[in-house]
């Protein structure tokens, strides 16, 4: 292992540690406002990490968050563990989409992933539970994913300014 792939490995090991910890303390002390919103704070950290480095280190990442947040709450393989899954895939999948093909700014694409995460999320809700009558709150979803996205996409946006280029 060459220092240059040490170093790769240490950074993405630290940016998945701090997407864990900010995704648990998000979900365990900031209580959901209605509908289960959330602001999505551990999606700076994805952001962030396609930024630095790219899609395989963010899909790592994002993996490690759900994995090991869900583990770390005692949730793992619970309805809870597949419907964060579900989000954060078409979360990850719009995030490529957009920095990849579109070439769209990252507040855009945090917004479209908020949205994207939303639409993950109530898919699976309505899967596991045969619901389909949870797309109805999808409006609602839609509208708090256009302020929360900006907020995380500006964070996003704020911090990578300021971090170096590490490894690309």
């Amino acid at each position: 292992m060459g220092n240059s792939s040490t170093k790769k490995f240490v950074y993405v090991t630290l940016l998945a540690a701090m997407a864990i910890s900010i995704n648990v303390l998000e979900s365990t002390f900031i209580p959901a406002m209605p509908f289960g919103i959330r602001f999505g704070l551990a999606n700076i950290i994805a952001l962030i990490t396609i930024e630095m480095f790219g899609v395989k280190e963010m899909l790592i990442v994002n993996a490690m968050r759900v994995v090991i947040g869900s583990l770390l709450r005692g949730t793992i393989f619970g309805s809870t563990f597949w419907i964060s899954l579900g989000g954060v895939c078409i979360s990850s999948l719009v995030i490529i989409i957009c920095k990849k093909l579109l070439k769209l700014p990252i507040i855009s694409t945090s917004m479209l992933s908020a949205i994207g995460h939303s639409v993950g999320q109530v898919l699976m809700v309505s899967f596991i539970y045969t619901q389909t009558s949870m797309v109805a709150i999808i409006p609602y979803l839609l509208i708090s994913a256009i302020p929360t996205g900006i907020l995380t996409g500006y964070v996003s946006l704020e911090a990578n300014k300021r971090l170096p280029r590490i490894i690309r």
